[in-house]
């Protein structure tokens, strides 16, 4: 069985890495060419790595291809420069990881999460063969303005849609909604374009007021003015999620910080919440609240992933400090970085532009423990099936 597959032109590189793949069993390819011939006489393979050699072109028409004929093939691509166009060109290919030809540690890291995202949607495809497909909904909430929720929301779709999944972003912010701004998209569609369409909104109908980004996500905008914002009522946001989830595997609520009767609409179908913790007080009383009013509506605990954002501020509270106020442990710590504003001023997220990032890392992570993949530390993580010590 060939679960694994190293693509590599140059005979220099593949004798120098040749060997540590193949004791971990991944056959070793000279060519795409050989790589067309192999998958269809070894249909399990779940990982196929694209060497710094491969032509990129031909990795991207490759990558775009497999992603509709065979979705649990995760491909990685080794590049010796990384630019941000090139990022862009393999996000809407279906590429999963880029990593730099010198960094082995990462190399490692990459294709672990990339087998364990190819098992977690095997198991989910094997589970749901019969059914159609669902959304699962992901609603982003913060009491009070300022946290980095819309910027969280705008990064976390991205990195869902980074694995070729179907991903629409909803900004329900209906007054003062940013996500436009954040994907740099213009707002002639948006929500209240659909307004005319209550009681009978439909798939062509919820097309024509989305908007698609260049990473391949849709995004649904809020009005450019508040008060056509006023006019969207909470029975027309379940009706849009209603005809939604089919279409999607992922569907991301922005909310403003207050709840109105279309964010509790977006909640009470929601399948995982987020609440976003910034390491201030008046922050750590409104998620504290969030957390009461989730319990006094019943919201599943298990179903609950609390954001730590700006986690490295030094302003003299510890996480553990910020976690014991609030009542609920962190899913993921976003650290503070000047590049968030800068991506956000350039409507260009930093998921998209610098997958890499430590903030983009860590969002990424609150995507694959939203999507099954376990990236919990441990103290010893397999490498292809090979157990290696964690750093």
């Amino acid at each position: 069985m060939s679960l694994y597959v190293y693509v590599e032109p140059d005979e220099g590189r593949r004798t120098e890495v040749g060997p540590a793949f193949r004791e971990v069993g991944c056959t070793m390819l000279s060519s795409m060419a050989d790589l067309e011939t192999h998958l269809p006489r070894y249909p399990e393979t779940i990982l196929v790595i694209l060497g710094a050699t491969v032509d990129l072109g031909e990795a991207l028409m490759f990558t775009a291809y497999q992603r509709l004929q065979r979705p649990l093939i995760g491909v990685v691509l080794i590049r010796r420069v990384i630019e941000p166009q090139m990022v862009l060109e393999c996000l809407r290919s279906g590429v999963r990881e880029i990593v730099d030809e010198a960094d082995n540690d990462g190399l490692r890291a990459a294709t672990v999460r990339s087998v364990d995202l190819s098992k977690a949607l095997s198991s989910t495809l094997r589970g749901t063969a019969e059914q159609a497909p669902y959304a699962r909904v992901i609603t982003l909430f913060a009491g009070k303005g300022g946290c980095g929720r819309s910027m969280v929301a705008a990064n976390l779709a991205v990195a869902l849609a980074g694995g070729a999944r179907r991903v629409l972003l909803i900004d329900l912010d209906l007054q003062f909604g940013d996500v436009a701004i954040m994907l740099r998209l213009s707002p002639d569609r948006n929500i209240a374009g659909g307004l005319s369409m209550t009681g009978k909104l439909d798939e062509p109908g919820l097309r024509s007021i989305v908007s698609s980004h260049r990473t391949g996500l849709d995004a649904l905008l809020a009005p450019p003015s508040p008060a056509e914002g006023e006019r969207v009522s909470r029975e027309f946001v379940v009706e849009l999620l209603d005809v939604a989830r089919p279409l999607y595997d992922y569907i991301v609520v922005d909310t403003p910080a207050v709840v109105t009767d279309q964010v509790l609409a977006a909640l009470d179908m929601s399948d995982w919440f987020i609440p976003i913790v910034t390491p201030d007080l008046p922050t750590l009383k409104s998620v504290r609240l969030t957390s009461e009013m989730f319990d006094l509506l019943d919201y599943p605990k298990e179903r609950r992933l609390l954001v730590f954002n700006r986690a490295n501020t030094q302003v003299g509270l510890t996480p553990q400090d910020v976690e014991e106020a609030v009542g609920m442990s962190f899913a993921v710590q976003v650290p503070s970085s000047r590049d968030v504003p800068v991506s956000v001023n350039q409507g260009e997220p930093l998921t998209m532009t610098d997958p890499m990032h430590p903030v983009s890392r860590a969002i990424r992570e609150l995507a694959d423990r939203i999507s099954g993949v376990k990236t919990e530390p441990v103290k010893e993580r397999r490498f292809l099936g090979i157990r290696r010590p964690a750093k």
